[in-house]
């Protein structure tokens, strides 16, 4: 039906981002006809061999341009990429890439964003000014809708659905499995195990010791084993690193990169995932594993709230006490969770209905 070219956080070895690439790949691959995929990428090779399309390097602006010069639909996809928390070169990078398409006359769609947090003004009215020239905007919650509204994005038809990793399918547990034996888990387990997915950006010195006190309670006094595992393997295998040297206990450090459906897997092995990565927590419930989330964005406690939850704390206000009991009774009644966990789902699953009949809708409209 035709050429599309995707812009995005890809090739940075970001389970989160690069599953999200997963979803919209596979989900154009499946309801869009002769679709033509090139996706801008830190790492070109690798992103062809994972998902199997076209890729160019996201920071050639002479490739950038003759791919979208000659493509019928530009999208600005997944992720948080409108921010400037993290970075204030970040929002003005995507933003010129929109800009680009714009320029050239296709058609624009951003899709499945989370939007914000943005503070300042300046990028505030460049968000503005460009969003409202785009042809449609689909957001993973109310909040990235709410902020569009707040800051003068009133043009284009918008739409709030939910991020597009949840349309992954489920994975083999026995893959899991394998995993979990491969980097040192007996394979007879007696005791419940208990996953920490804990990203590495800006942790107070304090988090990471509350996080090892608990790790140590649980394994010395409630009889469970312990496990952690990085989402972003650059990043989170510091925090790791860190943990493991503080920790009075053994416990289960994942070293190895994986690729999204052995990361599926491995959380659906767990009996319970702690998570303060978003990525981690959609996994989880995709696997039916019961979460505790522990916020440190407003993206988490979105995410929560369209599963009918509330993260338990944020990174900030963690309470040793307060995790540990909330371990406790979630593993007591992890039947009902996880009979709540699939229905929410499947609920989420039909959402993303509206992202795929958005997509063949704009691309008919290129086509008259």
């Amino acid at each position: 039906m035709g050429k599309v070219v995707i812009s995005g956080y890809y090739g940075f070895n970001n389970v989160g981002d690069e599953s999200i690439l997963t979803s919209i790949v596979t989900n154009f691959k499946e309801h869009v006809e002769d679709v033509e995929i090139t996706v801008l990428s830190a790492n070109p090779k690798s992103t062809e061999e994972k998902h199997k399309i076209h890729a160019i390097d996201r920071k050639s602006i002479k490739e950038i341009f003759q791919a979208i010069k000659k493509c019928d639909l530009f999208i600005s996809g997944g992720g948080s990429l409108l921010q400037d928390v993290t970075s204030r070169r970040s929002v003005t990078y995507y933003l010129v890439i929109i800009f680009m398409a714009i320029f050239l006359r296709k058609k624009v769609l951003i899709y499945g964003q989370g939007i914000g947090p943005i503070n300042r003004k300046s990028n505030q009215y460049m968000v503005r000014w460009i969003l409202n020239k785009v042809d449609a905007i689909i957001v993973r919650d109310e909040g990235s809708y709410e902020l569009l509204k707040h800051i003068g994005v009133t043009k284009p038809p918008t739409f709030v659905t939910t991020d597009p990793v949840i349309g992954l399918k489920k994975a083999n547990l026995e893959l899991g499995s394998k995993i979990l034996n491969k980097e040192g888990m007996n394979q007879l387990r007696e005791k419940p195990l208990i996953g920490f997915a804990i990203r590495g950006w800006r942790e107070r010195d304090d988090f990471i010791d509350k996080i090892c006190n608990i790790a140590d309670k649980l394994v010395e006094n409630f009889h469970m084993d312990v496990a952690f595992i990085p989402f972003h393997f650059k990043e989170d295998m510091k925090i790791m690193d860190e943990i493991e040297k503080r920790m009075k206990h053994q416990a289960l450090f994942i070293r190895n990169r994986y690729e999204i459906d052995e990361m599926l897997a491995l959380v659906g092995n767990l009996d319970l995932l702690v998570g303060v990565r978003l990525h981690s927590l959609i996994f989880a419930a995709i696997m039916n594993t019961p979460i505790i989330a522990i916020s440190y964005d407003p993206k988490i406690d979105s995410f929560m709230k369209s599963l009918q939850l509330d993260p338990l704390c944020s990174t900030e206000d963690l309470n040793e006490v307060d995790l540990i009991l909330e371990i406790e009774k979630v593993q007591k009644n992890k039947e009902a969770y996880q009979v709540v966990l699939e229905e929410k789902v499947k609920t989420l699953q039909e959402k993303l209905r509206i992202n795929e009949q958005v997509v063949i809708e704009i691309l008919k409209e290129g086509e008259r």
